[in-house]
């Protein structure tokens, strides 16, 4: 009897999507995933199945961010330290972030464009990746790249 891929357990398997992977798996892991129910048709050749993914919109911060925060603080005149009061940061924080060795979170990036008056924060669409189930040489890389290559 065949085993279920997250658990191991023995018994019935059904097939889900579990974090963009095709997995075969028991009745308690299948609420960890997207059930896949495949319809058995006596038509000739059935077309591939493919999943369809809604276009995921995420804000991502700007590459060049740590030098446009320094930019725009030399530009109003303000000090490391007056900058960090005023978004009630540490001043080791701003340094790291105008170094670039430190990716400022959504929160502080959102401070520092209100107190700058620029923009570090971007909207980012993903496209739309199909996966053909019937593709023989489909590998479970092949499904996380669906998911995590955009």
């Amino acid at each position: 009897m065949p085993n279920c891929d997250l658990c191991g357990r023995e018994g019935n398997l059904t097939q889900a999507i579990v974090e963009g992977s095709l997995l075969n798996v028991c009745e308690n892991c299948a609420k960890f995933g997207k059930v896949i129910v495949i319809k058995k048709e006596t038509k000739p050749k059935q077309e591939a199945k493919q999943i369809k993914k809604t276009p995921e919109i995420i804000n991502v911060i700007d590459e060049d961010y740590h030098s446009k925060i320094k930019q725009a603080r030399e530009k109003l005149g303000l000090k490391q330290e007056e900058l960090a009061q005023k978004i009630n940061e540490k001043v080791s924080v701003i340094h790291k972030l105008e170094t670039g060795h430190l990716q400022p979170t959504l929160l502080i990036a959102r401070k520092l464009e209100k107190v700058l008056n620029i923009s570090l924060v971007k909207l980012y669409q993903e496209e739309n990746e199909k996966v053909d189930f019937k593709d023989t040489k489909l590998t479970i890389g092949d499904l996380a790249k669906v998911k995590y290559h955009n």
